[in-house]
C-alpha cells in the first residue's frame, strides 16, 4: 500500500536543488527543478552509494558529489559513467504548501 509521507515546506527547496529526506530505514532525495516542479529519487548514487543531496543541480540532472555520475532526477536515468544503473524515481505533490512524497 503506498501513502504520502511529508517532507518539508515547499519554501524550504530552493530552486535548482535538493534536499536529503530520510524516512523509516531509507534516504531520498527531493528537487526543485527550474520549473518550479517537485521531483524525489533514492537518495544514494548507484555507483557507490554517496548521498546525493550533497550534488549539484543543474536543470533536470543531479551530478554525485564523489565521481561526478549524473542522473536525470525527473527520471532516474543513469546519463553516464561511472553510473550504470538508474535511480527509482517517486510520485511528489505539493498541498497546502508542503512537499510530499509517495513510498511503499
Amino acid at each position: 500500500m503506498s501513502n504520502w509521507v511529508d517532507v518539508c515546506a515547499s519554501n524550504e527547496i530552493d530552486e535548482e536543488d535538493v534536499i536529503r529526506f530520510d524516512h523509516e530505514g531509507r534516504t531520498f532525495a527531493v528537487y526543485r527543478s527550474p520549473d518550479d516542479s517537485y521531483h524525489a529519487t533514492d537518495g544514494l548514487c548507484t555507483h557507490e552509494k554517496v548521498h546525493l543531496a550533497d550534488g549539484l543541480v543543474m536543470d533536470d540532472i543531479i551530478e554525485c558529489p564523489k565521481h561526478n555520475g549524473r542522473f536525470n532526477y525527473k527520471t532516474g536515468e543513469a546519463k553516464g559513467a561511472p553510473v550504470c544503473v538508474n535511480l527509482g524515481t517517486y510520485p511528489v505533490k505539493v498541498d497546502g504548501g508542503r512537499v510530499l512524497i509517495q513510498v511503499g
